[in-house]
């Protein structure tokens, strides 16, 4: 079977998205996702039989619901390309909203501001902010050692500086921080969406009944580990940033805002502390 053809059976009998068809196709023939332009130079060219069964296999995964980083291992975030897995959430666009805050509140913080990225899951967050941000002490945690294995793996590939902890959020920390970011779980545990990111760690979605009991456990222990007017940044829901904002503003958190995604939804809010 030619490629083009290949590419078009997938399509047709898994549903799948023409771009997601592309890049395991690219996946399964050795080459990077960005080389889509090749498939359309080579579509005439046969498909050994052995790809074309591993190529089968993958369209069959990701018609089920598995996540294309997870099949190619996987996933660009903030420029970077980082490796992924079942271990570790699959990190989204949106969550370089948060990123983006982070950078322009940096600059205003005392130099080498220390910074600690909690839940980091394959440590996207605190890389992009060191990548981006090189004086920043970038503090890495997980409650997942597995988690916290994939992130170590990445910031070796792209040789940044980072220190990773295990642990339950800021629990045990004695360190005064002047920026604290977190995308915690902040799905409701009955929430009926859960059921499609079943191959993603239940642990880094879910939290609670109205999932925010984790973000409540955050603006617990935060205060006492900001440094004056150090800022707490966190990721929710689509609905929730009413509510967090006022859970902010009644732990004592000033200048309370939230910022809105790509798609014009709210999807971060943060506070600073005054000490």
């Amino acid at each position: 079977m030619e490629i083009r053809q290949a590419l078009q059976s997938i399509i047709s009998t898994f549903g799948l998205d023409r771009l997601d068809a592309q890049c395991l196709l690219l996946h399964t023939l050795g080459r990077p996702a960005s080389d889509r332009a090749w498939l359309l130079a080579h579509d005439t060219e046969v498909l050994a039989p052995v790809l074309s069964s591993q190529f089968i296999t993958l369209a069959q995964r990701r018609a089920s619901g598995v996540p294309l980083s997870y099949l190619t291992g996987e996933r660009e975030f903030y420029g970077l390309s980082l490796q992924v897995d079942e271990r570790v959430l699959d990190p989204r666009a949106d969550t370089e909203t948060l990123v983006d805050w982070a950078l322009e509140l940096l600059p205003q913080l005392p130099p080498q501001p220390k910074v600690i990225d909690l839940g980091t899951g394959s440590g996207a967050i605190a890389l992009a902010i060191k990548f981006s941000f090189a004086p920043a002490q970038v503090k890495a945690l997980d409650t997942s050692l597995a988690a916290l294995a994939v992130a170590r793996e990445n910031a070796k590939r792209l040789r940044l500086d980072l220190q990773f902890l295990h642990g339950n959020w800021l629990e045990g920390l004695d360190d005064q921080f002047n920026l604290i970011v977190s995308n915690p779980p902040y799905i409701a545990e009955n929430d009926p969406h859960l059921s499609q990111l079943g191959y993603e760690p239940s642990l880094a979605l879910s939290s609670g009944a109205d999932g925010l009991d984790a973000i409540r456990t955050l603006l617990e222990q935060a205060p006492s580990r900001l440094a004056t007017s150090g800022w707490l940044i966190l990721e929710h829901g689509w609905d929730q940033a009413a509510t967090v904002r006022h859970l902010l503003q009644q732990t004592g958190f000033s200048q309370v805002q939230s910022r809105r995604d790509l798609a014009g939804i709210e999807r971060c809010s943060a506070g600073c502390w005054a000490g």
